[in-house]
Protein backbone atom coordinates (compact mmCIF):
# COMPACT_ATOMS: atom_id res chain seq x y z
CA UNK A 1 0.00 0.00 0.00
CA UNK A 2 2.93 2.24 0.86
CA UNK A 3 4.08 1.69 -2.41
CA UNK A 4 1.20 2.16 -4.42
CA UNK A 5 0.74 5.59 -1.91
CA UNK A 6 3.90 6.55 -3.51
CA UNK A 7 3.18 6.09 -7.14
CA UNK A 8 -0.16 8.10 -7.09
CA UNK A 9 1.26 10.72 -5.69
CA UNK A 10 3.90 11.20 -8.17
CA UNK A 11 1.23 11.13 -10.75
CA UNK A 12 -0.97 13.36 -8.45
CA UNK A 13 2.07 15.77 -8.48
CA UNK A 14 2.74 15.31 -11.72
CA UNK A 15 -0.45 15.81 -13.09
CA UNK A 16 -0.32 19.31 -11.14
CA UNK A 17 2.56 20.66 -12.64
CA UNK A 18 1.01 20.04 -16.37
CA UNK A 19 -2.10 21.95 -14.83
CA UNK A 20 0.17 24.42 -13.32
CA UNK A 21 1.71 25.97 -17.04
CA UNK A 22 -1.49 24.95 -19.40
CA UNK A 23 0.55 27.31 -22.15
CA UNK A 24 3.86 25.59 -21.82
CA UNK A 25 2.04 21.92 -21.65
CA UNK A 26 -0.07 22.79 -24.87
CA UNK A 27 2.84 23.94 -26.72
CA UNK A 28 4.33 20.53 -25.24
CA UNK A 29 1.66 18.46 -26.62
CA UNK A 30 1.79 20.04 -30.37
CA UNK A 31 5.20 19.09 -30.77
CA UNK A 32 4.82 15.84 -29.30
CA UNK A 33 1.37 15.20 -30.63
CA UNK A 34 2.98 16.37 -34.75
CA UNK A 35 5.90 14.21 -34.08
CA UNK A 36 4.01 11.12 -33.56
CA UNK A 37 0.99 12.05 -35.92
CA UNK A 38 3.73 12.04 -39.12
CA UNK A 39 4.46 8.57 -39.15
CA UNK A 40 1.84 7.42 -37.75
CA UNK A 41 -0.07 9.12 -40.64
CA UNK A 42 2.23 7.47 -42.76
CA UNK A 43 1.70 3.79 -42.00
CA UNK A 44 -2.00 4.67 -41.81
CA UNK A 45 -2.04 5.58 -45.43
CA UNK A 46 0.23 2.82 -46.91
CA UNK A 47 -2.13 0.36 -44.10
CA UNK A 48 -5.42 1.82 -46.12
CA UNK A 49 -3.48 1.60 -50.01
CA UNK A 50 -3.01 -1.84 -49.68
CA UNK A 51 -6.29 -2.60 -48.22
CA UNK A 52 -7.55 -0.71 -51.63
CA UNK A 53 -5.45 -2.55 -53.56
CA UNK A 54 -6.17 -5.75 -52.20
CA UNK A 55 -9.20 -6.98 -53.78
CA UNK A 56 -7.63 -6.40 -57.13
CA UNK A 57 -4.59 -8.66 -56.47
CA UNK A 58 -7.07 -11.08 -55.19
CA UNK A 59 -8.86 -10.78 -58.24
CA UNK A 60 -6.20 -11.89 -60.66
CA UNK A 61 -6.80 -13.94 -63.15
CA UNK A 62 -5.14 -16.62 -65.84
CA UNK A 63 -6.70 -16.53 -69.11
CA UNK A 64 -5.82 -19.47 -71.58
CA UNK A 65 -6.15 -19.10 -75.17
CA UNK A 66 -7.06 -21.82 -77.31
CA UNK A 67 -5.18 -22.15 -81.17
CA UNK A 68 -7.64 -21.49 -83.89
CA UNK A 69 -7.99 -25.13 -84.70
CA UNK A 70 -8.54 -26.29 -81.04
CA UNK A 71 -11.94 -28.40 -81.15
CA UNK A 72 -14.85 -29.35 -78.81
CA UNK A 73 -12.44 -32.63 -77.97
CA UNK A 74 -9.67 -29.98 -76.90
CA UNK A 75 -11.74 -27.55 -74.79
CA UNK A 76 -12.94 -31.00 -73.12
CA UNK A 77 -9.34 -32.31 -72.62
CA UNK A 78 -8.06 -28.78 -71.29
CA UNK A 79 -11.59 -28.47 -69.33
CA UNK A 80 -10.54 -31.65 -67.14
CA UNK A 81 -7.19 -31.00 -67.21
CA UNK A 82 -8.38 -27.80 -65.08
CA UNK A 83 -10.81 -29.92 -62.97
CA UNK A 84 -7.75 -32.09 -61.83
CA UNK A 85 -5.66 -29.44 -60.88
CA UNK A 86 -7.98 -28.18 -58.48
CA UNK A 87 -6.68 -24.75 -59.15
CA UNK A 88 -9.82 -22.97 -58.52
CA UNK A 89 -12.68 -21.73 -60.19
CA UNK A 90 -13.16 -21.53 -64.15
CA UNK A 91 -15.02 -20.62 -66.88
CA UNK A 92 -14.89 -21.15 -71.16
CA UNK A 93 -15.43 -18.29 -73.18
CA UNK A 94 -16.45 -19.44 -76.13
CA UNK A 95 -15.47 -17.13 -79.49
CA UNK A 96 -18.73 -16.22 -80.17
CA UNK A 97 -19.70 -15.08 -76.48
CA UNK A 98 -16.57 -13.30 -76.49
CA UNK A 99 -17.59 -11.08 -79.75
CA UNK A 100 -20.60 -10.34 -78.39
CA UNK A 101 -19.06 -9.15 -74.93
CA UNK A 102 -16.74 -6.89 -76.98
CA UNK A 103 -19.94 -5.42 -79.45
CA UNK A 104 -21.45 -4.83 -76.15
CA UNK A 105 -19.02 -2.50 -74.72
CA UNK A 106 -19.66 1.40 -75.32
CA UNK A 107 -17.76 2.34 -78.87
CA UNK A 108 -16.95 -0.68 -80.16
CA UNK A 109 -19.95 -1.76 -81.65
CA UNK A 110 -19.86 -0.15 -84.78
CA UNK A 111 -15.65 -1.70 -85.17
CA UNK A 112 -16.73 -4.88 -84.50
CA UNK A 113 -19.50 -4.77 -86.93
CA UNK A 114 -17.57 -4.12 -89.99
CA UNK A 115 -14.96 -7.46 -89.00
CA UNK A 116 -15.07 -10.17 -92.18
CA UNK A 117 -15.06 -12.73 -89.27
CA UNK A 118 -14.66 -13.45 -85.38
CA UNK A 119 -10.67 -13.00 -84.78
CA UNK A 120 -11.05 -14.05 -81.58
CA UNK A 121 -10.43 -17.66 -79.78
CA UNK A 122 -11.96 -19.72 -77.74
CA UNK A 123 -10.43 -19.18 -74.06
CA UNK A 124 -10.53 -20.30 -70.43
CA UNK A 125 -10.47 -17.80 -67.23
CA UNK A 126 -9.42 -19.32 -64.18
CA UNK A 127 -9.80 -17.90 -61.02
CA UNK A 128 -7.09 -19.04 -58.50
CA UNK A 129 -7.70 -19.58 -54.80
CA UNK A 130 -3.92 -18.85 -54.24
CA UNK A 131 -3.33 -15.59 -54.95
CA UNK A 132 0.37 -15.21 -54.43
CA UNK A 133 2.33 -14.29 -57.48
CA UNK A 134 4.83 -17.13 -57.40
CA UNK A 135 1.87 -19.58 -57.58
CA UNK A 136 0.08 -17.83 -60.32
CA UNK A 137 3.09 -17.91 -62.58
CA UNK A 138 3.91 -21.17 -62.15
CA UNK A 139 0.21 -22.15 -62.62
CA UNK A 140 0.55 -19.81 -66.11
CA UNK A 141 3.82 -21.71 -66.93
CA UNK A 142 2.54 -24.92 -66.86
CA UNK A 143 -0.75 -23.93 -68.70
CA UNK A 144 1.47 -22.59 -71.51
CA UNK A 145 2.92 -25.97 -71.99
CA UNK A 146 -0.33 -28.03 -72.54
CA UNK A 147 -1.64 -28.80 -76.24
CA UNK A 148 -3.91 -26.66 -78.01
CA UNK A 149 -3.14 -23.48 -75.66
CA UNK A 150 -1.70 -20.50 -77.56
CA UNK A 151 -1.02 -18.12 -75.32
CA UNK A 152 -1.23 -17.81 -71.41
CA UNK A 153 -1.96 -14.36 -70.00
CA UNK A 154 -1.08 -13.25 -66.76
CA UNK A 155 -0.71 -9.68 -65.24
CA UNK A 156 1.07 -10.41 -61.95
CA UNK A 157 3.93 -8.10 -62.24
CA UNK A 158 2.34 -5.07 -61.23
CA UNK A 159 1.66 -7.29 -57.94
CA UNK A 160 5.02 -7.73 -57.42
CA UNK A 161 5.85 -3.75 -58.14
CA UNK A 162 3.10 -2.98 -55.42
CA UNK A 163 4.62 -5.06 -52.95
CA UNK A 164 7.71 -3.90 -53.23
CA UNK A 165 6.73 -0.42 -53.11
CA UNK A 166 4.82 -1.21 -49.37
CA UNK A 167 7.61 -2.70 -48.42
CA UNK A 168 9.90 -0.07 -49.36
CA UNK A 169 7.28 3.09 -48.02
CA UNK A 170 7.01 1.02 -44.40
CA UNK A 171 10.89 1.06 -43.94
CA UNK A 172 10.72 4.70 -45.07
CA UNK A 173 8.31 5.30 -42.57
CA UNK A 174 9.83 3.07 -39.64
CA UNK A 175 12.74 5.54 -40.51
CA UNK A 176 11.10 8.46 -40.21
CA UNK A 177 9.14 7.24 -36.60
CA UNK A 178 12.83 6.11 -35.58
CA UNK A 179 13.94 10.03 -36.33
CA UNK A 180 10.49 11.45 -34.51
CA UNK A 181 11.05 9.14 -31.57
CA UNK A 182 14.67 11.10 -31.16
CA UNK A 183 12.99 14.19 -31.25
CA UNK A 184 10.38 13.45 -28.87
CA UNK A 185 12.51 12.35 -26.61
CA UNK A 186 15.02 15.52 -26.96
CA UNK A 187 12.01 17.35 -26.17
CA UNK A 188 10.98 15.87 -23.10
CA UNK A 189 14.71 15.73 -22.01
CA UNK A 190 14.57 19.63 -22.01
CA UNK A 191 10.96 20.12 -20.80
CA UNK A 192 12.11 17.62 -17.79
CA UNK A 193 15.38 19.70 -17.43
CA UNK A 194 13.51 22.81 -16.83
CA UNK A 195 11.22 21.73 -14.32
CA UNK A 196 14.31 20.14 -12.71
CA UNK A 197 16.02 23.69 -12.70
CA UNK A 198 12.49 24.99 -10.90
CA UNK A 199 12.60 22.50 -8.10
CA UNK A 200 16.10 22.04 -7.87
CA UNK A 201 16.03 24.02 -3.91
CA UNK A 202 13.08 21.06 -3.61
CA UNK A 203 15.53 18.34 -4.74
CA UNK A 204 18.50 19.48 -2.39
CA UNK A 205 16.13 19.36 0.37
CA UNK A 206 14.80 15.65 -0.64
CA UNK A 207 18.40 14.74 -0.81
CA UNK A 208 19.81 16.14 2.44
CA UNK A 209 16.84 14.32 4.64
CA UNK A 210 17.89 11.29 3.20
CA UNK A 211 15.26 10.89 0.14
CA UNK A 212 16.02 8.01 -2.40
CA UNK A 213 16.80 8.91 -5.78
CA UNK A 214 13.78 6.69 -7.07
CA UNK A 215 11.71 8.91 -4.73
CA UNK A 216 13.23 12.16 -6.82
CA UNK A 217 13.08 10.42 -10.51
CA UNK A 218 9.32 8.83 -10.03
CA UNK A 219 7.57 12.56 -10.08
CA UNK A 220 9.51 13.39 -13.25
CA UNK A 221 8.96 10.03 -15.13
CA UNK A 222 5.21 10.66 -14.58
CA UNK A 223 5.56 13.78 -15.75
CA UNK A 224 7.21 12.71 -19.16
CA UNK A 225 5.14 9.63 -19.60
CA UNK A 226 1.56 11.68 -19.11
CA UNK A 227 2.82 14.23 -21.44
CA UNK A 228 3.55 11.65 -24.10
CA UNK A 229 0.33 9.65 -23.24
CA UNK A 230 -1.34 12.99 -24.15
CA UNK A 231 0.95 14.16 -26.83
CA UNK A 232 0.06 10.42 -28.77
CA UNK A 233 -3.99 10.98 -28.12
CA UNK A 234 -3.37 14.32 -29.84
CA UNK A 235 -2.00 12.86 -32.85
CA UNK A 236 -4.83 10.22 -32.70
CA UNK A 237 -7.05 13.00 -32.95
CA UNK A 238 -5.03 14.48 -35.35
CA UNK A 239 -5.19 12.06 -38.01
CA UNK A 240 -8.73 10.97 -37.43
CA UNK A 241 -9.73 15.51 -38.35
CA UNK A 242 -7.48 14.85 -41.37
CA UNK A 243 -8.81 11.31 -42.52
CA UNK A 244 -12.21 12.76 -41.70
CA UNK A 245 -11.41 15.46 -44.52
CA UNK A 246 -9.83 12.82 -47.05
CA UNK A 247 -12.87 10.51 -46.67
CA UNK A 248 -15.32 12.38 -49.34
CA UNK A 249 -12.68 12.81 -51.64
CA UNK A 250 -11.29 9.53 -51.31
CA UNK A 251 -14.53 7.32 -51.77
CA UNK A 252 -15.38 9.89 -54.77
CA UNK A 253 -11.91 8.45 -56.50
CA UNK A 254 -13.19 4.93 -55.70
CA UNK A 255 -16.77 5.87 -57.12
CA UNK A 256 -15.19 6.86 -60.56
CA UNK A 257 -13.21 3.35 -60.89
CA UNK A 258 -16.40 2.04 -60.44
CA UNK A 259 -15.85 0.75 -56.92
CA UNK A 260 -16.43 1.68 -52.86
CA UNK A 261 -14.16 2.25 -50.57
CA UNK A 262 -13.85 3.84 -46.91
CA UNK A 263 -10.47 5.20 -45.30
CA UNK A 264 -9.91 3.20 -42.10
CA UNK A 265 -8.95 4.62 -38.76
CA UNK A 266 -6.82 3.72 -35.78
CA UNK A 267 -8.25 0.98 -34.05
CA UNK A 268 -8.73 0.46 -30.17
CA UNK A 269 -5.45 -1.26 -30.21
CA UNK A 270 -3.19 0.87 -32.71
CA UNK A 271 -4.56 4.22 -30.30
CA UNK A 272 -3.55 2.07 -26.99
CA UNK A 273 -0.28 1.43 -28.81
CA UNK A 274 0.18 5.28 -29.82
CA UNK A 275 -0.21 6.19 -26.20
CA UNK A 276 1.62 3.95 -24.86
CA UNK A 277 4.54 4.91 -27.15
CA UNK A 278 4.07 8.05 -26.43
CA UNK A 279 4.22 7.46 -22.72
CA UNK A 280 7.33 5.45 -23.57
CA UNK A 281 9.35 7.52 -25.49
CA UNK A 282 8.26 10.63 -22.73
CA UNK A 283 9.13 8.25 -19.57
CA UNK A 284 12.91 7.46 -21.82
CA UNK A 285 13.38 11.34 -21.47
CA UNK A 286 12.45 11.61 -18.12
CA UNK A 287 14.57 9.18 -16.92
CA UNK A 288 17.65 10.44 -19.36
CA UNK A 289 17.31 14.01 -18.05
CA UNK A 290 16.73 13.34 -13.81
CA UNK A 291 20.14 10.51 -13.77
CA UNK A 292 22.19 13.26 -15.86
CA UNK A 293 20.82 15.81 -12.62
CA UNK A 294 21.29 13.53 -10.07
CA UNK A 295 24.50 12.52 -11.14
CA UNK A 296 25.70 16.07 -11.46
CA UNK A 297 24.97 16.65 -7.71
CA UNK A 298 25.93 13.17 -6.55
Amino acid sequence: MNWLAQHLAAASDALRRLASAPLNTLLSLLVIGIALALPAAGWLTIDNLRIAVGDAAKAQQISLFLKAGAGANDVAVIEKRLREMNIGQFRFVSRDEALKSLQNREGLADLTAGLPRNPLPDAFVVDAEDTRPEALEAAAKTFAEWPKVEHVQLDSAWVRRFDAFVRIARLAVGLIAGVFAAGLIAVTFNTIRLQILAHAAEIEVARLIGAADDFIRRPFQYYGALQGALGGLLAVAMVAVGGGLLAGPAGELATLYGGSFALRGFSAGEIAALAGGGALLGWIGAEISVAIHLRRIG
